[in-house]
């Protein structure tokens, strides 16, 4: 995939996860872009690994999986800095 196409891709999830997990109001577009591209290698590690995301899958199996990483990015993020799930 595309530079250009990861980013927007990457916009959404970030977006979409930022949404799912109420941290919309204190991301920017730029940040919701970051933890979608970051959530997109993250999910593609994973997804590669657990045997689910197959090459050559498409843009939406792409989304599926940046949108699962960056929850799980923001887990992470919500854990150090709170110290707990919200």
């Amino acid at each position: 995939m595309g530079w250009i196409a990861t980013i927007i891709i990457g916009g959404i999830a970030g977006w979409l996860a930022s949404m799912v997990m109420g941290r919309d109001a204190s991301m920017g577009i730029f940040l919701n872009v970051v933890v979608g591209v970051v959530g997109g290698v993250i999910g593609s590690f994973l997804g590669a690994q657990l045997g689910f995301l197959a090459p050559g899958g498409g843009w939406i199996s792409y989304l599926i999986t940046a949108f699962i990483g960056a929850v799980v990015l923001l887990l992470v993020i919500n854990l150090v800095q709170r110290g707990r799930v919200r």
